[in-house]
């Protein structure tokens, strides 16, 4: 598919996004960490019932309804959803959506590089840590950017059936991953904190990129609990094999947002296409038709 034309930066997102570059974003973020798993009658009570009336939460979706079942915010952000409400797509070759949100941008990969918006761009290579073999294996795939917005549904699922084969923690910035941000900071995606998921499936290699932001306080995956905080400066790198490697179905839930942020999903060259319905801005949930598998 093709990027859909973005409209040019105005003075609007250069106020929103300049002032942070100056802002604490990993301690504001250590903060909301705290903050969210306080069990304080404030933050449980009266902070989750203006989050669901200022967001339009609907939570007739929950698996549990009741706001007052949950211990505190974070375990209310994370909620699971009943089964019935995000049914998996079930054709054969069909690509799931792996998460609620909207699409930022999604097409090819041309010249290891990944499109943001209107004149930004940014490396495959740089995305991935700079892992030039893995890297090597996405050179000329395709890429669909996915933003979840605060009243998504924060947990991650598989797009196909797949066996976990590695895992990577970059660390970095924590810009917003809104449009506006977007916009104007130059690879922001792959200058923001992420935690890097490969699989091989039927479609050959797949990669899904959770990226962290500002007040994204924590990133967790379903095999190794919270990766972070803390942050960390050096990249970290875990291998899966023989009893370590994991098997997943398509639409079993794999990781979870502490807040919320973007996920990247990419797929080598030739082993898949986007459906004609993912296009910027585009609304979608989890277990829709994403793509379909050309292998």
């Amino acid at each position: 598919m093709n990027q859909h034309p973005e409209p040019s930066p105005n003075l609007s997102d250069y106020l929103k996004a300049w002032p942070q570059y100056l802002l604490p974003t990993h301690a504001l973020s250590r903060v909301m960490h705290a903050l969210t798993r306080s069990i304080n009658p404030l933050m449980r009570c009266w902070f989750m019932r203006w989050f669901v009336k200022q967001y339009g939460v609907d939570m007739s979706l929950a698996q549990e309804p009741n706001l007052d079942s949950y211990a505190n915010f974070n375990d209310f952000f994370t909620r699971a959803l009943r089964p019935e409400a995000r049914p998996v797509v079930s054709d054969e070759k069909a690509i799931a959506c792996p998460v609620d949100g909207a699409v930022s941008q999604a097409g090819a990969i041309h010249d290891g590089r990944i499109f943001q918006a209107k004149s930004q761009d940014y490396s495959l290579l740089q995305l991935l840590g700079g892992d030039e073999q893995r890297a090597k294996k996405f050179t000329g795939g395709n890429f669909a950017t996915l933003y979840l917005s605060p009243r998504d549904y924060h947990r991650i699922h598989m797009p196909l059936a797949g066996k976990l084969t590695a895992m990577s923690h970059v660390p970095g910035r924590l810009f917003s991953v809104n449009a506006a941000t977007a916009r104007i900071i130059p690879g922001l995606f792959a200058r923001n904190e992420r935690v890097i998921t490969y699989f091989d499936t039927e479609a050959g290699p797949m990669a899904m990129v959770l990226v962290g932001a500002i007040f994204v306080a924590s990133i967790e995956t379903v095999w190794a609990g919270e990766i972070t905080p803390p942050a960390g400066k050096r990249v970290r790198h875990w291998d899966y094999q023989g009893s370590d490697a994991r098997e997943f179905a398509r639409g079993e839930e794999m990781g979870r947002f502490n807040m919320g942020s973007t996920v990247i999903v990419l797929f080598g060259r030739d082993a898949m296409q986007w459906t004609d319905s993912v296009t910027p801005d585009a609304a979608v949930q989890m277990g829709q038709q994403l793509g379909t598998c050309q292998t």
